[in-house]
């Protein structure tokens, strides 16, 4: 199986920038999701926390 698919990407030109993109992607999404949970408030925290517990 995979013959059939390196096969293929060997034929593309150009392919061997997609796995650069989609790290870089991948990273940044992580570090901007990093920088987001702990620059968050810790009142919106809690207060969303105790979402499940408030009967209203």
């Amino acid at each position: 199986m995979l013959k059939f698919i390196k096969h293929n990407l060997e034929t593309i030109a150009g392919v061997e920038i997609y796995p650069i993109i989609s790290l870089t992607i991948f990273f940044t999404a992580f570090v901007l999701f990093t920088v987001w949970a702990f620059t968050y408030s810790k009142e919106k925290i809690k207060e969303i926390s105790e979402m499940p517990l408030n009967d209203e």
